[in-house]
């Protein structure tokens, strides 16, 4: 029963993967089905397992697109991924040097101290790894068949949820065997995470349709849509932002509202219900893209703390300074109406990100229930205060101690039978607990992080590539209607995987050099490709990398906190 007066806390988890795959089709990089074995299964298992449990999940199309892929490749047994096609493999002995190599490459990125090191059978073959390292290209070659065999089995052993684990005796044999495995193990567990991917979307299908969780969507391929509409908008936040040479991407508002009706229509067909409210892309929002989604009728939309800081601030310079829990626990609204808007705790879902992985998890889940109930009596004058918990639903987990098992799983008990404590949704909050968002006059440009567009334009290198973007779409105006309405499609299908935030955030000398390699190359081949859709030659500008990157980061890069 909800409590008299509650808090309203609503956790959204953002499924998020760009597209991996290559001219040809084939995956560049496996991220997509390793985070769908591992943490889109344990996420939605917290969830089957605690019935008075809520949370929203925000699936990009992009992704979903990708995971009906995978399971048609599990279904056919053609695999278009190399890391599957060597699970796969009846004869390890077949792999040519250049796969032998890439295996050792590709089998042991993941977080060693929680993925690595609590199986001592792996963090064996590693030790070897590492001992002929300094001259891995040859000495690859005298590795055995044995060798590869246990590293691709105990890769993917690693990269199993933890509900998963608990879920399946013959996971539990092979993290007990620790080495030797035959064809016949690989075989099982190949056919383990088939079943696995192709029962995903569809378990939660059904606790949408129970009414458990709300399934909500972004823009189809995850761009930046203010920055699309238009660059300046980068400046409302920073003014002596750099901009890119272009002065405009062309056709941006057209394009942005591309990506917003596709995945509307996307996610109507995956799920069968119609998706209430749009996380943007990074939440990144501005007055102009607002109107957007509420002219596609958006319910609801989201992003940072700083946004709405931001916000206030410019609408009212004269006003003294507030506390967080004066402001942020509500939803407002834009006086030209469209979808209720709410801000995400940038404290609360950091600590989740990056800090209570270093605690126990009982001790984690005790502080942020702390916190939660100090929001409690901070907004007792407020009606229906609402705490918007917002972040990755895949990229932290990796850093936790058994993918986050112990902490998600009481997290969820401690706060469904909390007194004063209400899980909920977004569209739950707004339909049924008498909440009228408040009036926002302004609404300053900006995204979930540092509350600006820094993360995606005005480095040197991100400006670089929104030049060599805008160039490639230039070119597809000029030539789109030469072709037939199919061949259009392609055009646009693969205008818009370029058009994704993913590149961008990865450009700039702060990210491991490593991962801005693997991106870099990646967005030069997608606009490679585009040129060849419109029947031009690439320009010669696409064979120079972009950036270099070279730094650490949390989280290998895939995260970033919302402060600098």
């Amino acid at each position: 029963m909800q409590p008299a007066r509650a808090l309203h806390v609503i956790f959204c988890w953002h499924m998020h993967q760009p597209d991996y795959r290559g001219a040809d089709g084939r995956y560049i990089l496996p991220w997509t089905y390793l985070h769908a074995c591992k943490d889109y299964a344990d996420m939605v298992a917290h969830l089957e397992e605690n019935p008075l449990a809520r949370a929203v999940f925000n699936f990009v199309p992009t992704l979903i697109e990708q995971l009906e892929d995978y399971a048609e490749q599990f279904r056919s047994g053609q695999f278009r991924d190399a890391l599957l096609a060597a699970l796969a493999a009846d004869d390890l002995k077949t792999l040519t040097p250049a796969a032998r190599h890439s295996l050792l490459h590709q089998c042991f990125r993941l977080d060693q101290e929680h993925m690595l090191n609590p199986f001592p059978d792996y963090r064996r073959l590693y030790d070897l790894y590492q001992h002929i390292q300094i001259d891995v290209q040859e000495m690859a070659d005298y590795l055995s068949v044995q060798y590869l065999a246990d590293l691709v089995m105990w890769y993917h052993l690693a990269w199993t949820g933890e509900t998963v684990r608990r879920g399946s005796p013959f996971i539990q044999a092979m993290l007990a065997k620790g080495r030797g495995f035959t064809r016949e193990d690989r075989q099982q567990l190949l056919r383990l995470l088939g079943d696995l991917i192709h029962n995903l979307i569809p378990r939660y299908r059904r606790l949408a349709e129970a009414g458990r969780i709300e399934l909500s969507t972004t823009p189809y391929d995850h761009p930046i849509g203010p920055l699309l509409m238009d660059f300046g908008a980068a400046r409302e936040s920073l003014p002596d932002c750099p901009l890119p040479q272009s002065k405009a991407y062309p056709g941006g508002a057209a394009r942005a509202r591309w990506h917003v009706d596709r995945a509307l229509a996307a996610h109507q067909q995956r799920f069968g219900l119609a998706a209430g409210g749009q996380w943007p892309a990074e939440g990144g929002v501005s007055e102009a893209f607002v109107q957007v989604l509420g002219e596609a009728g958006i319910g609801w939309t989201a992003t940072g703390e700083g946004v709405l800081a931001h916000s206030l601030r410019t609408a009212a310079d004269d006003e003294p300074a507030r506390e967080r829990w004066q402001y942020l626990y509500r939803a407002y609204r834009l006086p030209s109406g469209g979808p209720a808007l709410f801000f995400r705790d940038d404290a609360l879902s950091d600590a989740i990100g990056f800090d209570y992985q270093k605690w126990f998890g009982h001790d984690a889940v005790g502080d942020f229930v702390h916190r939660l109930e100090e929001i409690w009596r901070h907004t007792e004058g407020q009606g229906t205060p609402v705490v918007s918990i917002i972040l990755d639903g895949e990229n932290a987990w990796e850093y936790y101690p058994y993918n986050g098992y112990y902490f998600l799983s009481e997290l969820y008990k401690v706060l469904s039978n909390h007194p004063h404590i209400h899980l909920c949704t977004f569209s739950d909050y707004l339909a049924h607990h008498d909440a009228q968002p408040e009036a926002l006059p302004r609404l300053v440009a900006g995204s979930w992080v540092y509350g600006n567009f820094s993360t995606w334009i005005g480095d040197s290198a991100k400006n670089r590539a929104w030049d060599l973007l805008c160039a490639a779409k230039r070119a597809v105006d000029q030539r789109l209607t030469r072709f037939d309405p199919a061949q259009q499609e392609l055009i646009l299908r693969q205008l818009g995987v370029c058009e994704g935030s993913d590149w961008f955030w990865w450009f700039g000398d702060y990210n491991p050099a490593a991962a801005v390699r693997d991106f870099d190359d990646l967005y030069r081949a997608n606009l490679r490709k585009l040129y060849g859709l419109i029947g031009m030659p690439a320009p010669h500008t696409l064979d120079t990398p972009i950036s270099q990157g070279g730094a650490p980061a949390a989280a290998a890069g895939t995260m970033r906190r919302t402060t600098p």
